[in-house]
C-alpha cells in the first residue's frame, strides 16, 4: 500500500499594510482613511508595473486601517525593490494634495509562504507578526510624518529569495535594508527593515536594541591614551550624526533626544 501524502499549498506573497496612528483620528477621519488605503496600494503597485498581477490578488481583507492581499511570488522583486518608494511618493501627493489632513503614514510587511486559497494558515500569521514589530511601529513614531510616511519590512525568506535570486528589482540594494530581530508574542525571527530614501549607516547602529550600559560605562570610564574626547553614547534610538576635523570629533548631533552639541 503506498503511503498517502497531501501536496504542499501554493507559495503566495502575502502583502499587509497598516496606518499609524488610526485611534487618534475622528470618525471622519478614520472613514477617509479606511476609504483611501485601497486606491492608495493600486496607485503604488501600478507604478510599480504589477497592475495585472495586483487585478488577480488573492483572499484580500480590507480593516478599518489595514490591508492584506496575497499575490503570485512572482511578483516578489517588485514588491520589495519597486513598491517602498512607490508609496512613498503616492503617500507625499495625497499630503500635498490634502494639506488640511494629518499625513498618513503607513508600516508595510512582505513575506512569502505556502497558503490555502482562503488566507489562512501560519506564512499570514507571520506576515501579521511582522507588521506588529515594535521596532517598526517606532521608527514611524520618531519620523517627521510628513518627511517619513513609509517603513517596510520583509521577512528572511523573501530577502534571500529576492537578493540571492539576482532578478532585476528596481535598483534597491540589499544594503538599504537592516537586519533586526523581530519578536512579537511567541514569534522569534531575523526580518530587514526598510525606510524609503534613509541610509542605515547614518543611524545609531543601536537604534533597534538597547545599548549595553554596564560595558559601554566601563569604556568610556578609562578611554586609551591619545584617544579624542567622546561624548556619551546617545540614548538607543537616536541618529547620530558626526563631524571631523584635524583634532578628532567636533561635533555631535543627536536626533530624538533633544539634545544637540
Amino acid at each position: 500500500m503506498l503511503p498517502s501524502w497531501e501536496p504542499l499549498w501554493p507559495y503566495r506573497a502575502v502583502l499587509a499594510v497598516d496606518a499609524r496612528n488610526f485611534s487618534a483620528l475622528d470618525s471622519k477621519g478614520m472613514q477617509q482613511v479606511n476609504a483611501d488605503i485601497p486606491p492608495l496600494l493600486t496607485q503604488a503597485l501600478n507604478a510599480s508595473n504589477v497592475s495585472a498581477q495586483w487585478k488577480r490578488r488573492m483572499f484580500g481583507q480590507h480593516a478599518g486601517d489595514s490591508y492584506v492581499a496575497g499575490m503570485d511570488p512572482e511578483v516578489l522583486p517588485a514588491l520589495v525593490g519597486c513598491f517602498p518608494d512607490a508609496l512613498r511618493e503616492v503617500l507625499a501627493s495625497r499630503r500635498a494634495e490634502t494639506p488640511a489632513s494629518p499625513p498618513l503614514q503607513l508600516r508595510v510587511s512582505i513575506h512569502v509562504g505556502p497558503l490555502p486559497t482562503s488566507g489562512l494558515g501560519v506564512p499570514m500569521v507571520h506576515t501579521h507578526r511582522l507588521l506588529d514589530d515594535d521596532a517598526l511601529r517606532s521608527v514611524l513614531n520618531r519620523a517627521n510624518p510628513e518627511i517619513t510616511n513609509t517603513a517596510v519590512i520583509i521577512s528572511q525568506r523573501v530577502y534571500e529569495d529576492v537578493f540571492e535570486s539576482g532578478c532585476v528589482n528596481g535598483d534597491v540594494l540589499p544594503a538599504q535594508f537592516m537586519r533586526h530581530l523581530v519578536k512579537v508574542k511567541k514569534f522569534q525571527q531575523p526580518a530587514y527593515v526598510l525606510i524609503p530614501g534613509f541610509d542605515w549607516r547614518l543611524a545609531d547602529p543601536d537604534i533597534f536594541e538597547p545599548l549595553d550600559t554596564t560595558n559601554t560605562a566601563t569604556e568610556q570610564s578609562a578611554p586609551a591614551p591619545g584617544a579624542s574626547p567622546q561624548t556619551a553614547s546617545p540614548a538607543p534610538g537616536t541618529v547620530s550624526f558626526s563631524h571631523t576635523g584635524k583634532r578628532g570629533i567636533q561635533a555631535y548631533n543627536l536626533f530624538g533626544t533633544g539634545q544637540g552639541q
